[in-house]
């Protein structure tokens, strides 16, 4: 049955419509992965507002993986010690484990060469003590270890909850005291850093891009009711605008309660956990069409039982994304 469904997704209007798109102006898919479980994922599309079990590669059924970096149709994934890097096409199954690094995981980007077919993809691993390694997937292998300019404050308390972005071929990490964006210029290989202060009584929030803007989504605490805000960088004041915020009606569920939240995706969509003692919801949110909705946790392998999502990424499918 898994088989079929995921099947029908592939041969479905909304498929087709992401292959056509060659810049991704379609709304991305989401990979998210069960906490604990042995690479138990599943893909959601926001078309159809379901969510597929999609075919496992072989050497993925006993890992347990986490999703933190996307690019294109391909997935990047970390064992649960962030030691090992694994590539994966979701959507034909094909799989790729990196060589080793030699730099710390702190936090780990990805971008493809959209210009030509087949171009190949990067990954930019940094670590919080400013040293970085760049993987090539043209070459199969690392690129020499390098660090920060000395110009770019250090330790980076880097943000674990927010996946960077990539924007025009600029990489976007958002670290913590001092509140900020690291950002690392792929055609260039120039690294920046820009002190940004996070809204006032905003927490857990995550970077997103939206149609090359920059974006910054989290939870605002400053009032009874637990409220996702969205804001937008202007570019001129380097200052964060605020642009929506979540409906009083989704707002209630959670009234008086603490809430715990993670992020799925944060690349024109931007999904997200909300969890409290006793409720659980995942909340997506267009950030082009400002139109937010719940999203059914009803995914085929799991049958009447509702899993906790808390690991994902935005990805758009193409089958010739090759790892």
């Amino acid at each position: 049955m898994f088989c079929k469904d995921w099947n029908s997704l592939l041969t479905s209007q909304s498929y087709s419509q992401q292959c056509a798109q060659v810049k991704q102006t379609c709304q991305p898919w989401i990979y998210a992965t069960i906490p604990g479980k042995a690479n138990d994922g599943a893909i959601y599309d926001p078309q159809s507002k379901k969510w597929y079990h999609p075919p496992v590669p072989a050497l993925l059924t006993e890992l347990i993986v986490e999703p933190v970096a996307s690019a294109g149709g391909l997935v990047c994934f970390l064992d649960s010690e962030y030691l090992t890097s694994y590539v994966c096409n979701p959507v034909m199954a094909s799989f790729k484990e990196l060589p080793a690094r030699s730099v710390d995981f702190g936090a780990i980007g990805m971008t493809v060469d959209a210009s030509s077919p087949n171009a190949g993809y990067k990954i930019v691993c940094i670590s919080c003590d400013g040293e970085y390694e760049i993987y090539d997937s043209a070459k199969n292998s690392w690129g020499c270890p390098g660090s920060l300019p000395t110009n770019i404050k250090r330790p980076l308390n880097l943000n674990i909850k927010s996946q960077a972005v990539s924007i025009e071929g600029t990489l976007y990490f958002m670290h913590s005291n001092p509140d900020g964006i690291v950002c690392y210029n792929m055609m260039i290989e120039v690294w920046k850093q820009i002190l940004i202060p996070a809204p006032l009584h905003l927490s857990d929030y995550t970077v997103a891009e939206c149609g090359g803007k920059l974006m910054l989504v989290g939870l605002e605490n400053n009032i009874a009711m637990t409220c996702i805000s969205v804001w937008e960088l202007q570019k001129m004041t380097l200052l964060w605008k605020l642009v929506d915020r979540m409906p009083t009606q989704f707002c209630l569920d959670f009234y008086g309660k603490p809430v715990e939240l993670d992020f799925l995706a944060n690349k024109g969509l931007v999904m997200m956990s909300l969890r409290s003692k006793r409720k659980y919801r995942l909340i997506t949110y267009d950030l082009s069409s400002k139109e937010w909705f719940k999203t059914a946790r009803k995914i085929p392998s799991y049958g009447r039982k509702r899993p906790w999502l808390v690991n994902g990424t935005a990805f758009h499918p193409c089958s010739t994304d090759l790892v």
